[in-house]
């Protein structure tokens, strides 16, 4: 049995993970997974470096009480960053690179998260057992984080491949097999950096005295928002309108000529969409937080124009709901590019295990060093 530790440094927590596998002639069987998070994520240490490592330290004594003292010379640490550290002051984020090294360069997470479902949902074990390779067997995924969002997904067409950026298609070989995937991280169309860009308040002058106002808060709403480093004072229009339709406007701006629509996106593809997808999924009660669930885009939608035109309903749970609520049915509308019944899976486990690259980064590793 081979261990193999990632830490994933995101932006308001950290994921830590073991895994030990045993393998199957060529193919991993994964015995177990730890999981362990802590809070905050790597760029809140942006002005003190060293409590980073620190953070690095702590998880690695639950890694010593997890792998076998006898295992610990041959397990490998992987620490992994992503879009958060990239948004940061260049200065600080060198500074923290010091301390704990190796920020993820695209498009790996993005292809990693992509291995990692496929394997749990045992798309890719079929590709692997049946020979060749079948856009019919393996499963899309959408990644919403607080910097950037992702998609990924073998293409059945060859019109998906011949109308995509150059740079969105990559090639990736992982047991004998090379997928030919679409794949791209758009860095800015996060949920709160996209929140931030709805205001207008990104690249601003005057933070001081000037106040970023939307029609996508409650009316009443004022308070002082950190992101990135940053504080902003962000407020409702307290004598103007709110509501959906405004909001859907303002949002669009984020969205329209930016994200590009991968062809076949309008059939009828599958898709496992996470992070905040599933997050606001459930702040909005469209799906239980234990068990997740399935939704139609349409259901986004529909969620999204109740809670902007309830916003004192739900300002306890989250006064930005509406907004972000709004984003995600713009962006998987007007941005991807997919039709209103279109099925999302939205999970935070599949068969019981994280949805995270780290298992996709666990596999890349042994398949580039060998280590079994």
């Amino acid at each position: 049995m081979s261990h193999f530790t990632v830490c994933l440094f995101y932006d308001l927590f950290t994921d830590f993970f073991i895994f030990s596998l045993s393998f199957l002639v060529e193919l991993p069987v994964l015995d177990n997974e730890m999981y362990h998070a802590v809070k905050p994520g790597l760029s809140s240490y942006k002005d003190n470096p060293e409590e980073g490592g620190n953070t690095i330290r702590q998880l690695l004594r639950i890694a010593k009480k997890t792998v076998p003292e006898e295992d610990w010379r041959r397990t490998p640490v992987v620490l992994k960053a992503t879009a958060g550290l990239r948004l940061l002051p260049e200065d600080k984020a060198r500074a923290l690179l010091k301390e704990v090294r190796h920020v993820f360069s695209l498009p790996s997470d993005r292809v990693l998260a992509w291995v990692t479902v496929n394997f749990l949902t045992g798309k890719t074990l079929l590709v692997f057992c049946y020979g060749g390779v079948s856009g019919q067997r393996t499963v899309g995924i959408l990644d919403l984080g607080g910097g950037s969002t992702q998609i990924t997904f073998l293409p059945k067409s060859k019109k998906t491949v011949q109308s995509a950026p150059t740079n969105y298609i990559a090639n990736f070989d992982l047991f004998n097999q090379t997928y030919q995937l679409y794949t791209h991280s758009y860095l800015g169309n996060g949920l709160f950096a996209a929140r931030f860009a709805t205001l207008g308040a990104l690249g601003a002058d005057g933070l001081d005295w000037k106040v970023f106002s939307s029609s996508c808060l409650p009316k009443k709403f004022r308070e002082n928002v950190t992101f990135s480093g940053t504080t902003y004072k962000v407020s409702g229009i307290p004598d103007g309108y709110a509501g959906y339709k405004l909001c859907y406007y303002e949002v669009m701006k984020v969205i329209k000529g930016i994200i590009h629509q991968p062809y076949e996106v309008r059939g009828s593809s599958i898709f496992y969409a996470f992070s905040y997808y599933f997050d606001r999924a459930v702040e909005s009660g469209l799906i239980d937080g234990s068990r997740g669930g399935t939704v139609e885009v349409r259901d986004f939608k529909k969620r999204a124009k109740e809670v902007c035109n309830k916003m004192t309903k739900y300002r306890a749970i989250n006064p930005f709901l509406c907004m972000d609520m709004t984003y995600i049915t713009c962006l998987l509308k007007e941005g991807f590019g997919f039709k209103d019944s279109t099925v999302l899976h939205l999970a935070k486990k599949v068969n019981n295990v994280e949805t995270s690259w780290a298992l996709g980064a666990t596999f890349d590793y042994f398949r580039n060093f060998n280590i079994h």
